[in-house]
């Protein structure tokens, strides 16, 4: 009896260890496919990443219907010219080798979008009269960009400002020796424009040496109605 008993239980522990050994190798089966499993959604995950969505001139968010998405920055001290974009399109730019030292201006026909005209006018050793008759050629409803470089206001006179004042500046009448400035508005338009920035030379506030730091900005500019 005493043998049979010693059988039993010696069968019985040894049931025991094999139920332990198989639920201990059941599990750990199981914790190393859930760490492959994860494994394989993190890469999976890293290999396709969500893309952010972008808008037109890559602007932070999209513009609702019936406005033109823009974005533009100033020139960068005299080493690179400024930029302006609109619903996607480069109007101006370096490499577009379509600005220069001053005052950029772009045109465009407030109704449809399209560009009308790209100048600059070189404010330190150009002829003012040559924006003044830029500017008074300017037709109703266009919308006016401008942007500077380097230097865009030594040769400004009242007349030059007056005009620029009309399209709806409000900074135009203090802009001064390598300020920069970037201005969005309209001909016609019958009050002061929201889009429009300017930072003054500041020698000890200056980020470049001789020049403030470069000025940005982005909007939707509405539609002109008819």
């Amino acid at each position: 009896m005493r043998a049979g008993a010693f059988v039993k239980l010696a069968l019985l522990v040894f049931v025991v260890l094999l139920a332990v050994y198989a639920a201990s190798q059941l599990l750990e089966f199981d914790l190393d496919s859930s760490i492959a499993n994860l494994f394989v959604k993190s890469t999976s995950s890293d290999e396709h990443p969500t893309k952010p969505p972008r808008f037109k001139c890559g602007v932070s968010k999209p513009c609702p219907e019936g406005h033109y998405a823009f974005k533009m920055a100033s020139g960068a001290a005299s080493v690179v010219g400024p930029k302006i974009c609109l619903e996607d399109s480069i109007l101006m730019s370096g490499v577009k080798n379509n600005v220069g030292r001053g005052i950029n201006i772009a045109l465009v026909n407030g109704k449809t979008g399209q560009v009308i005209k790209t100048e600059y006018f070189d404010m330190w050793a150009g002829d003012v009269n040559t924006i003044i008759q830029f500017l008074k050629t300017i037709e109703d409803g266009t919308i006016v960009m401008m942007a500077t470089f380097d230097d865009g206001a030594t040769k400004l006179n009242d007349e030059a400002r007056k005009l620029i004042s009309d399209l709806g500046s409000t900074s135009i009448s203090s802009l001064g020796f390598r300020d920069n400035w970037i201005f969005v508005g309209g001909k016609g338009i019958k009050t002061k424009s929201p889009f429009e920035q300017h930072i003054k030379n500041n020698a000890e506030a200056n980020k470049y040496e001789g020049w403030p730091e470069v000025l940005e900005m982005e909007g939707c500019i509405p539609h002109k109605q008819e």
